[in-house]
């Protein structure tokens, strides 16, 4: 065998070596991504959530004194029924960033919403210094997922959240 053929072997096991260091790198990379991406679409439901506690509470502080019940669909947020002019607590009905779509599982009380959580059963990267507004009622600490996040308003959630939306 000569040493020009001996040479192409060990180029190509190199190569070999090369292609296969890189594809555990990109795949490191594409981990990293995804936790990223992930992180970022909890701090927009957080963000959501808290649009959504704002809105309820905006809600109950505008009935009638005698009856502070919060709204039977998330569309009331959007036109107030129990006004005769526009009355809005809420722009838009929001998507769930952790599905896409506005999915959202509706906690009821007396049959009044009053609060909702993701459908997401992923389990959340954030786990401690939540906002007053979430509620993380995880039967595990540590396991806590993002459908166990329940957005709703708190005591003093007008004080905590800025102004309320109109």
């Amino acid at each position: 065998m000569s040493a020009h053929r001996r040479q192409l072997g060990a180029t190509y096991l190199l190569m070999l070596f090369a292609v296969a260091a890189l594809g555990l790198g990109l795949a490191r990379f594409g981990s990293l991504w995804a936790t990223a991406a992930q992180r970022e679409r909890e701090v927009e439901l957080i963000f959501i959530g808290g649009e959504f506690a704002r809105a309820i509470a905006s809600y109950r502080a505008a009935g009638p004194a005698a009856t502070r019940d919060g709204p039977q669909e998330l569309e009331d947020l959007l036109l107030d029924p129990r006004f005769p002019f526009v009355r809005r607590h809420l722009r838009k009905l929001y998507r769930d960033p952790m599905s896409g779509q506005a999915d959202w599982l509706v906690e009821r009380q007396g049959g009044r919403i009053v609060g909702i959580r993701s459908r997401s059963a992923r389990v959340a990267l954030r786990r401690s210094a939540l906002p007053g507004w979430v509620d993380s009622g995880a039967a595990v600490p540590g396991e806590a997922r993002h459908a166990d996040w329940l957005f709703r308003p708190d005591d003093g959630a007008a004080a905590q959240l800025g102004r309320l939306p109109r």
